[in-house]
This record gives structure tokens, C-alpha cells and sequence, in this order.
């Protein structure tokens, strides 16, 4: 019988990781340019769907190999659920922009590998990251509506910016069911961000504390030891000038 193991899953997506941070790219650049150049001809709009459905049907095709792959698959199931519901509910023609969240999320794992340990650097290329899609993403589900009020990149990118950082000055909002979704998403992702710096900051902190401490308690035990070496000397000094005292005071027998 073969037995598949979890270290053959993950030998799996390490050799994934590349090409499908490429794909991911690729499938960004392919939604981007029929957003940002609607005057493009017909055949060139029918390339960029043909790609995005193509490189869509992989990600679904690497998610069901990792499953295959995992030994315990009731646990990848439920440690990945979000990713599954972005691969299944794009089926659904009302919800095709979720598609754009299966490459962020490739990339994410990718950038989270990458930037491991600079806090700064992972924060602010995800950032970027979810303003551009989610601009892109709402461009798209507005510009069709009679009553829509983002209907430039430029107004897409600035509501991107105020909702994630969960200010909502409310000029810009989509009015959209499909818009509305990636505003929740980008809301939710703006949450998790925010928490993210705030735990790792705390948590920073707390070791700075800790390192402090450590090193006053340090430089307090060597005080002390110098302190008792000190007052050993004086005794030392001490007991010598009382041993030569009373020879010193003794009378001199004539």
C-alpha cells in the first residue's frame, strides 16, 4: 500500500512554492489589464479570462494534491477552510471576483517565507498587496453600476487605503453585492494586519522588558559581589589595626 506521509506534502510545496508564486503573478497581471485598459480588443479580453480560469484551475488542482498528500486531511481540511472556500465559491458566477483572493493568498505564503522576521518588510508588501487587488477587485464590480461612485483606479485605490486602515471617511463606497464583498474581505484583512503588528509589538516589548531585567539583575548581583569583597578588605584592615594597638599603647618598663 502507498503510504503517503505529511513530509511528502511538504516536499510537495516546496517545489510548488515557485511556480506558483509566478502563476499568481501572471494571474494578477492578466484580471489587472482588461480593469486598467477596458478599450482593449475582444480577443485580448477573452486571453486574460482564458488565463485567469486556466491558472485558477490550478490552484484548485494544488490544493487537492496537498489534501491528497496529508496524512491527516480532516485537520488540513479545517486548518485551511478559507482557502477551500475561495477555490469553491468563484463556481458561483456572482462571486468570480473571489478568484483574486486565491493568488493573494499564494503570495502571502510566499511573502510571510520571505520576509520571516522583519516585521516592517511582511506588513508593508501585504499591505500593498491587498490595496492594489482590492482596488482592482472593486473597480471592477462598480464600474458597470449606474449608481456607483468608484469608477477610477484612483478612487478604487483611495477607498482601499481608508478601509483597510479601518478609518471609512465614507466619500467612496461600493454599492455593488459583488463590491461589498471585497470590502469585507479587505476589512478583514485590515483587522488581521493591524492585530498582527499589535501582537508582534507587544510581544517585542515584552522581550526588551525581559532582557532589561535580566540584565539589571546581572549587574546587581555584581555589585553586590563587589560591595562584600569590599567590606571584607575593611574587616581584614580593620582587626590588623586592633592587633597593633594595644602593643602601640603598652607602657615602657624602666
Amino acid at each position: 500500500m502507498d503510504i503517503r506521509s505529511d513530509q511528502r506534502a511538504d516536499a510537495w510545496e516546496r517545489r510548488t512554492a515557485g511556480p506558483l508564486t509566478a502563476l499568481a503573478v501572471v494571474f494578477l497581471v492578466a484580471y489587472a489589464v482588461p480593469i486598467l485598459r477596458p478599450g482593449l480588443g475582444r480577443g485580448w479580453h477573452d486571453a486574460c479570462e482564458a488565463a485567469n480560469i486556466a491558472i485558477w484551475t490550478l490552484f484548485v488542482a494544488d490544493y487537492a494534491v496537498r489534501f491528497l498528500l496529508h496524512v491527516r486531511r480532516v485537520q488540513f481540511v479545517r486548518g485551511h477552510l478559507f482557502d477551500l472556500a475561495v477555490l469553491l465559491l468563484p463556481v458561483l458566477r456572482p462571486l468570480r471576483v473571489l478568484r483574486l483572493f486565491t493568488a493573494v493568498l499564494v503570495l502571502t505564503r510566499r511573502t510571510e517565507a520571505w520576509a520571516r522576521g522583519r516585521l516592517a518588510l511582511y506588513v508593508g508588501a501585504t499591505s500593498i498587496l491587498l490595496i492594489f487587488v482590492a482596488a482592482l477587485a472593486v473597480l471592477d464590480a462598480e464600474r458597470g453600476n449606474a449608481d456607483a461612485n468608484i469608477t477610477s483606479y484612483s478612487e478604487a485605490v483611495w477607498w482601499a487605503c481608508v478601509t483597510i486602515t479601518t478609518v471609512g471617511y465614507g466619500d467612496h463606497f461600493p454599492v455593488t453585492t459583488d463590491g461589498r464583498l471585497v470590502a469585507v474581505g479587505l476589512m478583514m484583512g485590515g483587522i488581521g494586519l493591524i492585530g498582527f503588528v499589535t501582537g508582534s509589538l507587544a510581544t517585542w516589548i515584552v522581550d526588551r522588558i525581559s532582557v532589561k531585567d535580566d540584565n539589571t539583575q546581572d549587574a546587581t548581583k555584581s555589585d553586590i559581589t563587589q560591595v562584600l569583597a569590599e567590606v571584607r578588605a575593611l574587616r581584614e584592615e580593620v582587626a590588623d589595626l586592633r592587633s597593633q594597638i594595644p602593643s602601640a599603647a603598652e607602657p615602657t618598663v624602666q
